[in-house]
């Protein structure tokens, strides 16, 4: 049923006297096990991302927030990729509103591009395009800081 790394990651959890039974079920994977067996031990909230539709490493984001005290109900949803999920994490770490782009039609690397602009004070709406390419949203963003700096 459980394969040897599972079966470690319900034996560290005994010993560490963790609630095992969240996590001993064969759709978790073992390094889900032992994403969810991290925030046991830390005294997390792992019942919002103790769902093995999570990947391992949507997990960790999840996870990494709950630590770091964050909302992570922005982002702890099966829409966003555990890449989106970090861009938003680093935006709600630095006080940003991401709002603007805590939005599945964003890719990982706009939501990057916005989240860059908010933390440089500009006027993001201006890019904050789903249909905006990588390349153009930072060519604006980078003509948006250069009109910033020159004012």
């Amino acid at each position: 049923m459980f394969n040897k790394r599972q079966l470690t990651e319900i034996e560290l959890g005994i010993i560490s006297g963790v609630d095992v039974s969240i996590y001993t079920k064969p759709e978790f994977d073992w390094q889900q096990m032992y994403e969810v067996r991290e925030g046991l031990e830390k005294g997390l909230d792992v019942l919002v991302y103790a769902k093995p539709e999570f990947s391992w490493l949507q997990m960790r984001e999840i996870r990494d927030g709950l630590k770091k005290g964050l909302d992570v109900s922005i982002y702890a949803k099966l829409e966003f990729d555990s890449d989106q999920m970090r861009q938003i994490w680093w935006g709600l770490w630095d006080g940003l509103d991401v709002s603007i782009y805590a939005k599945p039609e964003f890719r990982y690397g706009q939501m990057m591009q916005i989240r860059l602009g908010l933390g440089m004070g500009l006027d993001v709406s201006v890019y904050a395009k789903p249909e905006f390419g990588l390349s153009r949203m930072k060519e604006i963003r980078w003509r948006l800081w250069e009109e910033k700096k020159n004012v």
